[in-house]
């Protein structure tokens, strides 16, 4: 079975999707992809992948807070950008998010996001130990 939800203290779904799905008893994890919306919806950053990154993360970790999780629960992330070179050279923005051990991640250029003023959108999928995790 799959709960799904969309916390409170983050942007509101505006299509058919969830913002995280927890599998089975509640510890697995998966967050629909971010984009850098503020919690209103509104892009944060035009044009800027540093600032769109630290949203991006931000409201990650926002997501995981809604249900008990940190930053260092994330196992694996799925990167989608516009612009690699621009991406790569803000590794200092996710390191400020991260510890190691780092989730396994996988990083792909594509030509757009659902707005042309997107530059970057992560999904991930996180394990929260049994202890810490509360559903909403």
């Amino acid at each position: 079975m799959v709960d799904a939800f969309n916390p409170a203290d983050l942007w509101q779904p505006f299509g058919p999707f969830s913002q995280i799905a927890v599998q089975g008893d509640g510890r697995i994890v998966h967050l629909k992809g971010q984009v850098a919306l503020d919690r209103d919806g509104r892009i944060v950053g035009a044009g800027d992948m540093r600032l769109q990154l630290h949203q991006v993360l931000e409201n990650i970790r926002t997501a995981l807070a809604s249900i008990g999780g940190e930053m260092g629960d994330i196992l694996s992330m799925t990167n989608y950008v516009v612009d690699m070179d621009a991406f790569l050279a803000a590794g200092d923005v996710r390191r400020a998010f991260f510890a190691a051990p780092y989730p396994v991640t996988s990083t792909v250029e594509v030509a757009r996001l659902y707005d042309r003023a997107l530059l970057v959108e992560i999904s991930a999928v996180a394990e929260i130990p049994t202890g810490r995790f509360r559903r909403p």
